[in-house]
């Protein structure tokens, strides 16, 4: 029975990578329980398990005192020096008190103590492999549904969609295959738990990174995301390198590569900007696919206010506010949209010097008409 047990624990040493160390310790520890709990035993022990031999023995630990109070924690210095002349008052004196039919308990502890630890390495090596990848994407399968989450397999376990992170556009059936952005894992008395979104902006940007190349190996950076998942979301990108289109490399030939993440988002809208450190330039830039004539910055009160052609109003403001909302998110900027006629009317349009003058110079062709969204308006993408 002791080379069952033995080779048991060896086993599960090289099969689970669990320290024998701690494996034995907690064992013993399992051990000194079972025995207070099987003979109604209150006294203090210690359980020794020789990994050599397989043998388990129980020790009674007991103080060496001058009168004894508590037989079962005590031992008068006369008795123990029967047992050891050395024996000084405050000693602790063992006794072997290994009962008859220990051997059967001892292994049904341990095999409660080895499929627990086994449970914990398990759980730690997934922890500490999904703690790695917080703020990362992975490819799931829908397992089931409930009324607050949609749990979905990640191989070695699963993890929760809620239902305030699922986009209002799908529907997740059994077996459906979907990229999910990990949000947050703890860990639980039950194990790691893991949660995982469809609507983090964090999301898109991965998705990026998967599809775009000049992403990945940082040739293209993208500055900021502003999402609403399922309707439209808008990213800003640049690149240090001249020679390279940030908003073509995310377009992609024939718009593939942005056609690629629209269909794994179910054909939720995405505006690519080219980001600027010029807040004229940027926000101009994230309210496409309108064209604007003007931007007035107040640095103080980081707002902007944004004069558009009267036709352009409602394209520059969107559906519900959605475009305007988007882009203020996007560049972190309050933007405040006013219609031509309404700018002339309050005398702030037009302006002797236009932020957005040097911009037309740069930007457009002596018979070209200036579009400071650099004709991004081709890379909406529905």
């Amino acid at each position: 029975m002791n080379t069952q047990l033995l080779d048991a624990l060896t086993t599960i040493v090289k099969e689970k990578g669990i320290s024998q160390e701690v494996l034995v310790e907690a064992l013993e520890a399992a051990l000194v329980s079972a025995y207070k709990r099987n003979f109604n035993q209150a006294q203090n022990v210690r359980v020794d398990f020789n990994v050599e031999t397989g043998t388990i023995r129980v020790f009674a630990r007991k103080e060496v005192v001058d009168e004894v109070d508590d037989s079962r924690l005590e031992i008068s210095l006369e008795e123990a020096r029967r047992i050891n002349p050395n024996y000084q008052v405050g000693d602790i004196v063992e006794i072997e008190v290994t009962p008859k039919d220990f051997g059967r308990i001892a292994v049904q502890t341990a095999k409660q103590v080895v499929t627990q630890r086994v449970r914990e390495a398990e759980r730690g090596v997934i922890y500490a492999e999904f703690i790695d990848r917080e703020e990362d994407i992975m490819t799931g399968i829908v397992q089931r549904t409930d009324s607050k989450f949609i749990y979905v397999s990640l191989g070695k376990t699963e993890a929760l969609l809620p239902v305030s992170e699922q986009m209002p556009n799908e529907t997740y059936k059994p077996h459906d295959r979907i990229k999910v952005y990990i949000t947050k894992v703890e860990k639980t008395t039950k194990g790691p738990q893991i949660f995982v979104s469809r609507t983090h902006p964090g999301l898109l940007k991965r998705l990026f990174e998967l599809e775009v190349p000049e992403i990945y190996d940082g040739t293209v950076e993208i500055k900021s995301v502003a999402r609403e998942a399922g309707d439209r979301s808008k990213i800003s990108v640049h690149s240090d390198n001249p020679e390279v289109d940030p908003v073509g490399a995310c377009v992609g030939p024939k718009g593939q590569r942005v056609q690629a993440i629209v269909n794994e988002l179910k054909g939720e809208k995405i505006d690519i900007v080219r980001w600027s450190a010029d807040p004229v330039e940027f926000v101009a830039n994230a309210l496409s696919p309108a064209k604007v004539l003007d931007v007035i910055v107040n640095e103080e009160e980081k707002a902007t206010t944004v004069i558009v052609p009267d036709y352009q109003l409602s394209l520059a403001i969107g559906k519900r506010g959605q475009n305007a909302r988007l882009a203020a998110k996007l560049t972190n900027w309050k933007i405040d949209i006013k219609s031509q006629t309404e700018a002339e009317r309050l005398g702030i349009y037009p302006r002797e010097q236009s932020a957005l003058l040097d911009l037309k110079d740069e930007h457009m062709n002596n018979e070209d008409e200036y579009d400071p969204t650099f004709d991004l308006s081709e890379n909406e993408i529905e």
